[in-house]
């Protein structure tokens, strides 16, 4: 079989915020080898997760290049791999038949040619296909692990969570209410806002571009400290997180993407609170352009063709 596939490369690294420009159409085609145990599969992707940690693979240096190979350095003109779902359209793998739903990863384009290396088969168990991309894909795992594992929350602890309307961040607000705790999340939009008290359950909420002080704003909404803290965004809002936390206070460290973009943003929290209040602070990972100007609510991902 032979395919044509549009795909989506970098033109050159990319040190600041992304824009439309850094990007480019490229175009291949792709077959199968003569040779049936090739155990080569061609995909054809139907939905793509587009995660911010992909801005740091992007860099000309990102410390994250070197902890992990899905992290690993993109060169320009390169294929870009990412998490999501596609549709085999041609095996040469017994582990895979023509007409097989995949989960995995596949690349940013129309089509993939894998081996079957993290790629499952997938049952999509009678929900749409995004759902697997999204809750119950990378990003349900990560809030799950995140708050269940490395915060380990107690019933009626405070919960603070930024970036709270992003794909990890609305679910671990949920799973939290559910659980019995007191949750605040922070977002940059009144709609968001909006969104998180009256139909994601959130306690309180509030648009973190209105507020001039983020310490006295986390202690108007925590008078009584925050026990659990899960961080998206670092920068000034750890900070003021760490300033306003209970003793034995635990911070989840799941993204940090107020300092992707920007090299002269590091936080500074106070370590003598860290130290003297016994706080826990554990970074963690689980196995784009519009993602940094905030424009997403939920799971931002790209379908890439109808099934």
């Amino acid at each position: 079989m032979e395919v044509t596939n549009r795909y989506i490369v970098i033109k050159a690294k990319i040190d600041g915020k992304p824009q439309e420009s850094d990007f480019e159409f490229k175009t291949e085609t792709l077959s199968l080898p003569i040779n049936p145990v090739s155990n080569d599969i061609i995909i054809k992707n139907l939905c793509i997760s587009i995660d911010p940690y992909q801005i740091n693979r992007m860099k000309t240096v990102s410390a994250s290049q070197k902890t992990s190979e899905f992290a690993a350095g993109i060169s320009p003109g390169e294929v870009i791999v990412a998490f999501g779902v596609g549709k085999v359209v041609a095996s040469h793998n017994p582990k895979f038949e023509n007409g097989d739903y995949v989960v995995g990863h596949i690349s940013w384009g129309e089509y993939s040619v894998s081996q079957g290396f993290i790629l499952n088969k997938l049952d999509p168990m009678g929900f749409p296909l995004s759902y697997h991309v999204g809750i119950l894909g990378l990003a349900g795992l990560t809030a799950y692990a995140g708050f269940f594992e490395v915060c380990k929350p107690k019933k009626g602890e405070k919960v603070f969570v930024s970036a709270a309307c992003g794909s990890v961040g609305n679910l671990v607000g949920q799973y939290a209410k559910n659980f019995g705790c007191y949750v605040v999340g922070c977002a940059g939009s009144a709609n968001k806002v909006k969104l998180l008290k009256e139909k994601l359950g959130f306690d309180e909420a509030f648009n973190y571009k209105e507020e001039t002080d983020l310490n006295l704003t986390l202690k108007r909404y925590f008078p009584d400290g925050i026990d659990i803290y899960f961080d998206n965004v670092g920068g000034e809002m750890l900070e003021a997180a760490i300033s306003t936390m209970n003793l034995h206070g635990r911070v989840a460290l799941c993204g940090i993407i107020s300092e992707y973009t920007d090299a002269g943003k590091r936080a500074a929290p106070d370590m003598l609170s860290v130290m003297y209040k016994s706080i826990t602070i554990q970074g963690f990972l689980v196995a784009f352009v519009g993602l940094f100007r905030g424009d997403n609510v939920g799971k931002r991902c790209v379908q890439i063709s109808q099934d």
